[in-house]
């Protein structure tokens, strides 16, 4: 099916906004889509799938355009917009990505996608980019067409976030969680690095297990919470060395901000019955025994605050889309973690999940939607302060982090 969706992506140019509804004129305060693709097949057991999702027409036929971003897709300056970003500079930190599988046109298809929104280009040539593969060598993995895609996410993400961050794709031999976690502990290595974002998972799994790949106090390690709704936990968002990343549903609206969100009904939430909590949430009424998901959310509605993507349909040929997913909110909060600086400290044990419950008024919260049905009311809706999907709110600025 996965291949077939792929060929689909390839042989469809479709015009956005004469296939799907006008991203920025949803009915209401709550929008919800379900037209999207899964751009991963599903994991086996001891793998992670990516959480990348294409946006959809109502036919199930993907959003793409061959010459020019969808005209219903999220552009970096709106995403800098809603989250108060613009004008913000990182210094030039690293925000690394790890992915599975190769993707021959990365940087072919990141200078697109910069060019077209007025970046300065970030190639390996002016040491912007880094590509390498999980122990850190030069000899990348064969390609896959749907982590490709995920890789295409999040670089732009991190571009539209953060343009002056520099960017680090660590590509995992396959997608196992010993590879993907030995492709962290490369990037953690890294001079320069300050966050590494994850946009996989898989079920939950124990810390004592998997631990050792996603525990590095002082970098933002980031990870998305899963794009199946309430499930309970999913790994490694529900590790509790990582900043567990849900998702929003984001459009434009009146008032201040100039924009409203509510819970995407796609993005994973729960607790972790392997992991334990962190000590900065024990105020906030989690409701979890174990790790509660998640920290802080993002927009990840493919339909509604799906981002403007170049990306591959096969090994050499790529075009414009719209993607979303808790794929697109991980790179996002990564980014905004750089451009704050504040990443915890390796010295004292500080994880980057932390700050946060310290500035919790400084973030947009998000008090409407939910993404299923839960014995606990808050492990599924949104109310005033924490909530399972959407943790602690969205970024304001980088006041929260």
């Amino acid at each position: 099916m996965r291949k077939i969706l792929a060929a689909a992506a390839a042989g469809l140019l479709l015009v956005g906004a004469a296939t799907a509804t006008p991203a920025w004129a949803a009915p209401g305060p709550n929008p919800q889509s379900d037209h999207s693709i899964q751009v991963c097949a599903a994991p086996r057991a001891g793998e992670a799938a990516c959480h990348a999702r294409q946006a959809a027409d109502a036919n199930g036929r993907p959003i793409t355009n061959a010459t020019a971003p969808p005209s219903t897709a999220l552009t970096p300056t709106q995403l800098q917009d809603a989250y108060k970003l613009g004008g913000l500079k990182s210094g030039g930190r690293t925000v690394a990505i790890v992915d599975a599988y190769g993707y021959p046109n990365l940087e072919r298809d990141l200078g697109v996608f910069r060019s077209q929104f007025g970046f300065s280009a970030c190639t390996t040539s002016n040491g912007c980019l880094t590509v390498m593969n999980q122990n850190g060598g030069s000899k990348l993995p064969h390609f896959n067409t749907g982590w490709a895609q995920e890789q295409s996410l999040d670089v732009d993400a991190v571009s539209a976030a953060c343009p002056d961050c520099k960017i680090v794709v660590v590509q995992a031999n396959t997608a196992s969680f010993t590879d993907l976690g030995t492709a962290v502990q490369t990037a953690a290595k890294l001079p320069g690095v300050v966050a590494i974002s994850n946009s996989y998972g898989g079920s939950d799994a124990a810390d004592s297990t998997y631990g050792k790949y996603y525990n590095f106090p002082g970098i933002a390690v980031t990870a998305s919470a899963g794009d199946n709704g309430y499930k309970g936990g999913s790994y490694p968002a529900s590790s509790s060395y990582v900043v567990a990343v849900g998702g929003t549903s984001l459009v434009k609206a009146p008032g201040t901000r100039g924009w409203s969100e509510s819970v995407w009904n796609g993005t994973g939430s729960g607790c972790s019955t392997l992991n334990q909590p962190i000590p900065a949430a024990s105020s906030y009424g989690t409701g979890c025994a174990g790790r509660a998901m998640n920290d802080v959310s993002a927009a990840s509605d493919p339909s509604y605050g799906g981002l403007a993507v170049y990306y591959p349909t096969s090994s050499t040929n790529s075009t414009w889309g719209q993607f979303g997913g808790t794929s697109e909110a991980s790179p996002i909060i990564a980014s905004v973690y750089a451009l704050s600086g504040s990443t915890g400290s390796a010295a004292t044990g500080t994880y980057a999940n932390s700050i946060p419950y310290g500035h919790s008024s400084s973030l947009f919260d998000v008090t409407s939607g939910s993404n299923g049905t839960c014995p606990t009311t808050q492990w599924c809706n949104a109310r005033n302060g924490w909530d399972g999907p959407t943790g602690l709110g969205t970024p304001n600025g980088t006041g929260g982090f």
